[in-house]
């Protein structure tokens, strides 16, 4: 019997993502949509992809290192998040392409970028 192998997946950058989020005790992790911060370019040559966490946790808005999206903007219809929720690009992750479950939809990337400059303070 012959087994195909999986096309490597083609994620992109502002892709929002279904993964296997890191908890911070590194032990465990939870099942949680992210947005793929990592250059399409980066051609590391390792299985792996920087995300940004997202929660439905509303009172986490409102940070500089924050993006609210709302389900009711445009942005929100085109994002695949189910609920008003906040990417925090303070709480990152390199996770294994393999935790990544499916692609839900995606978001422009102008102000998660700027959020990520405070984040890691770059001008």
């Amino acid at each position: 019997m012959m087994t195909m192998t999986q096309p490597k997946p083609n994620f992109k950058r502002g892709d929002v993502v279904l993964v296997l989020f890191p908890n911070s005790d590194l032990i465990t992790a939870k099942t949680r949509p992210a947005i793929i911060v990592q250059a399409d370019s980066l051609q590391t040559g390792l299985p792996q992809i920087i995300v940004a966490m997202i929660t439905s946790q509303m009172f986490r808005a409102g940070h500089p290192s924050r993006v609210t999206i709302l389900r009711n903007s445009p942005e929100g219809q085109q994002s695949g998040l189910l609920i008003d929720s906040v990417i925090m690009t303070d709480n990152l992750a390199t996770i294994a392409t393999s935790a990544i479950y499916r692609l839900i939809g995606s978001l422009p990337i102008v102000n998660v970028d700027a959020a990520l400059k405070h984040t890691l303070n770059l001008n």
